[in-house]
């Protein structure tokens, strides 16, 4: 039996949606998880970026190491991501915090090697998908469908402002407390999150019996063909999988901020400049007059809109120029809240945990591929801004490919999206 993801929702209703958000004690316990681990995971990249570009002087190092935050997610992301489905969504989620807490906890010790370092975060970031698989997969199940996007907008609220406030402030307090204590609030950060969900929310079964019997290839094997197979969701996770290319400017952005000779804290500014043009984009896409499908038709402009203001980048832009590019780019990457509620609401239920786990991982590996890419093109074309600026053409050609495969998908929907049960 199908439904249909409604198109059009009075102003009052939404309001009262928001509202019935923050009623619900699981969501706040999730949401309050998510926002202080959020401020920590930014924290901790700055701590990162500047602590290997002080030690090395190397742009090409630099995004190497913010690359390993999103590369171990293509790994993870297909073989772990399973576990959502397999195994009770609560526990995946609080067993994945604990391994974090442990293995950031290690590299905030003093002294610490940058090959152990690094090779502590490659195990620290496996564990980032199958708790993001459980987590998306779980937020239809505590908030229902008619709620959903509202708290999948919520939660991206919260972590651009908390990229916002963790990379505006985060070069001022790693000065302050130093790289390590700093990766040890991180650590700390995943603690808290663990005890929000295990007292939190409620225990619930996994998906069920047959997911968690099946085998790991099959259930691989399944979600790739489910998402193949169907045009609308290839098209969406294209759409999302662009992000490998905006994020381009956070991997060099210590780079570029010696290039343009500026110092630590502008490179926390740089950082905040995309979630701040986030932030903004949600809440005007949120607003009650933009109707669900209208969101929906938007998806390829707005895609093509957030990959656009970096071709600039190209005419060596101050500091103060590169903020506003990036936030600019940010209000159009907004798009992302509805390309990710509808891929999701589109999935069974039964397979959400896997499709959304391996629809992310692409997204994390392509976010990691692109910033070692760009790195490596920094490094041999001696030029931060000039990288950024092709990232930025090749994004826009891709987006405009996105957005044509996804207007064609919609249309064979005949206008409203049918929702899978």
């Amino acid at each position: 039996m199908t439904d249909r993801i409604p198109d059009r929702i009075s102003p009052g209703a939404k309001d009262r949606r928001s509202e019935d958000l923050i009623r619900l004690g699981e969501f706040r316990a999730l949401w309050a998880a998510y926002a202080q681990s959020v401020l920590g995971d930014q924290l901790a990249r700055v701590a990162l970026s500047l602590l290997v570009f002080e030690r090395t002087r190397s742009a090409g190092w630099t995004a190497a190491t913010y690359a390993l935050t999103t590369l171990p997610a293509l790994l993870s992301g297909v073989l772990l991501s399973g576990l959502a489905d397999r195994f009770p969504r609560r526990t995946v989620m609080v067993g994945c915090d604990l391994v974090r807490a442990v293995l950031i906890g290690l590299m905030a010790l003093p002294g610490t090697p940058l090959p152990v370092l690094a090779g502590l975060l490659v195990l620290a970031q496996l564990a980032e998908a199958p708790f993001g698989a459980a987590q998306g997969a779980m937020l239809p199940t505590v908030l229902g469908e008619r709620k959903y996007e509202s708290g999948q907008r919520a939660m991206l609220i919260t972590h651009q402002v908390g990229q916002l406030v963790g990379f505006a402030g985060g070069g001022i307090v790693v000065v302050w407390l130093g790289s390590h204590v700093s990766l040890g609030l991180n650590a700390v950060s995943f603690l808290v999150s663990a005890a929000l969900i295990r007292f939190g929310v409620k225990a619930r079964p996994a998906a069920t019996a047959a997911a968690g019997a099946e085998r790991l290839h099959r259930q691989v094997r399944g979600a790739a063909t489910l998402i193949w197979s169907d045009p609308r969701l290839r098209s969406l996770m294209a759409l999302g999988w662009l992000a490998g290319f905006i994020v381009l400017p956070e991997g060099l952005a210590a780079p570029f901020a010696a290039e343009c000779g500026a110092g630590a804290a502008s490179v926390g500014l740089l950082l905040a400049a995309h979630p701040t043009g986030m932030v903004l984009g949600a809440a005007l896409l949120g607003r009650a007059r933009v109707g669900d499908e209208r969101r929906r038709r938007l998806l390829g402009p707005l895609a093509v809109g957030a990959n656009l203001p970096l071709v600039f980048y190209w005419a060596g832009p101050g500091i103060g120029a590169a903020v506003l590019l990036l936030l600019v780019s940010g209000v159009f990457s907004a798009y992302q809240i509805t390309a990710g509620a509808t891929f999701v609401l589109l999935t069974p239920a039964d397979r959400r945990g896997q499709a959304l786990g391996l629809a992310r991982s692409g997204l994390t590996a392509m976010q990691g591929i692109g910033v070692a890419s760009g790195g490596l093109a920094a490094e041999v074309s001696g030029s931060s801004a000039h990288t950024i600026a092709g990232a930025g053409v090749v994004g826009t050609v891709c987006a405009v490919l996105a957005a044509v495969a996804w207007s064609r998908a919609r249309e064979t929907g005949a206008g409203a999206i049918p929702l899978r049960a």
